[in-house]
């Protein structure tokens, strides 16, 4: 990436338990937070409506939920201790 990109994109390092499903997804959702402050900003000074920036995150949710239904990435096992 250049120098500008890093900027206008920048990227955390994965701090979870490693699995490539898993650093996609963390990729995604990244990126999915970068666009929805964007949107955010855009709205905030006046260049899109309310009601397109939230038709555009709402369209973002169900491709990051997408992306992390295919991937296979599911809910963490309830951590609840079982009554005895």
């Amino acid at each position: 990436m250049s120098e500008r990109d890093d900027f206008l994109y920048p990227r955390s390092r994965y701090q979870g338990e490693f699995t490539p499903e898993k650093l996609i997804f963390n990729s995604n959702l990244q990126e999915f937070a970068q666009r929805v402050n964007y949107i955010c900003g855009l709205e905030t000074n006046g260049k899109v409506s309310s009601e397109e920036a939230y038709q555009q995150i709402k369209q973002l949710w169900k491709k990051l939920r997408s992306s992390k239904k295919s991937l296979g990435i599911s809910k963490p096992p309830d951590e609840t201790p079982e009554n005895s």
